[in-house]
Formats: structure tokens, C-alpha cells, sequence
């Protein structure tokens, strides 16, 4: 059942893709005895809970080769490196303040051998450069996350959809997105047809953000 949830969804992944989809238990296991950066239920549906539900992204926009996508706090790597994986062409910045997190993060990047990212201890706010993409995985309300993210995205759009952020969250978001008229919600229920997946999202707002 494990890993098998995912290539029910994503049918044409490479052997290699693969082979770093299955390395991914072995790592987080290996790690979170040391570091506790996902919870003891979580590990045993790591590819449910984490690895699926980081690629729901992928099911509203297909990255490019060449752009550049910016996952902030992304705590034990999601959902960054799940996306990396299944976007090897694309690049992968995953940010954290918590030195801890980071510290995993860069040995499973490392132990995947992924090229693609890179993983820094910091704070959002302190990065300077622009992104096709910000993805998260509710860290805060999205008031909050537009605030930090303030002009860290690029106006100049290659994809299907314009640039802009891709939110993973679930529950009731009318209050939190009302100021946003440009908001576009993707269930992912419309995606994936497991029972975790009732009340996921993702929050898709378009780089104006207001308006």
C-alpha cells in the first residue's frame, strides 16, 4: 500500500525516481529517531501523509524546467523535497528557522543525492531573490504568509497558471481568504480518493494577491 499510493497517482515516475521515492522512509525513519521532525503516526503513513499530500501541488500546476520554486518552513522537507523528486529540471529552495529541521532536511536532500535543492537556515523575510512559485504547507494564516513572501515572487509568468503562492491547507478558509479575490481553491479530494484527503486544499493565489 505504501509507495503504491503514490504511483497509483503518478503513473509515469523513472526507476530513478523510483528508487529515491523508496529511500525516502528509510531516511526519515533513520532520522527522526534522532530528531524528532515527524510525528510516530505520521512515519508509518509517511507516503499518505506527507509524500502524497506534498504532490497534490502538482496535480494544479506542472513546474518547468528551469523555474524556480521556494517551499517556506518546510519543516522535515515538505512539501519540497517530494516535489523535487517528482520535478528533477526544476529548482528547490526549502527554508526553515529551526536549525534542527534544516539539519534533516540537508541529509535527505544529500542521501537522495538531489541536485536540485538546497536547503537554508533562515528566515523567509532575509532571502533575496525571486520565485516562480511559493509553496507551503500552512505554516500561517495566509495573510501572514503574503506578508513574509512580499515581493519574492516574479511577475513574469511561463506556466499554465500565473506565478504566484500554492498553499497546502485544510478546514474552513472563507475568514482567512476573504480580503483575497483573486484566491483559487483545487479540493483534493477532486485528486485523490483516500479519506485524508476529505477536507485538503490547495490555496492557489496568483502573484497580485490583492484585488
Amino acid at each position: 500500500m505504501k509507495l503504491e499510493i503514490i504511483y497509483k497517482y503518478f503513473p509515469d515516475l523513472s526507476e530513478h525516481q523510483k528508487e529515491q521515492l523508496e529511500q525516502l522512509e528509510v531516511l526519515y525513519q533513520d532520522w527522526n529517531q534522532k530528531i524528532n521532525v515527524v510525528s510516530r503516526k505520521d512515519i508509518d503513513e509517511l507516503y499518505l501523509r506527507h509524500v502524497l499530500h506534498s504532490l497534490g501541488i502538482a496535480k494544479v500546476v506542472q513546474f518547468k524546467p528551469g523555474s524556480a520554486v521556494l517551499d517556506v518552513g518546510t519543516g522535515g522537507g515538505f512539501p519540497g523535497i517530494p516535489l523535487a523528486i517528482l520535478f528533477p529540471d526544476s529548482n528547490f529552495t526549502l527554508v526553515d528557522a529551526i536549525g534542527k529541521k534544516i539539519k534533516v532536511v540537508q541529509e535527505v536532500i544529500d542521501g537522495l543525492g538531489l541536485k536540485n535543492v538546497r536547503a537554508l537556515h533562515t528566515r523567509v523575510e532575509q532571502i533575496d531573490q525571486q520565485f516562480d512559485f511559493i509553496v507551503s504547507r500552512a505554516v500561517a494564516a495566509m495573510p501572514t504568509f503574503v506578508h513574509w513572501v512580499k515581493g519574492k515572487v516574479k511577475k513574469k509568468s511561463a506556466h499554465s497558471i500565473k506565478n504566484g503562492i500554492l498553499y497546502l491547507k485544510g478546514g474552513d478558509l472563507t475568514e482567512e481568504l476573504k480580503d483575497y479575490k483573486t484566491v483559487k481553491i483545487y479540493e483534493l479530494s477532486d485528486f485523490f480518493k483516500e479519506d485524508f484527503f476529505e477536507t485538503k486544499k490547495v490555496v492557489y493565489l496568483p502573484v497580485k494577491f490583492h484585488g
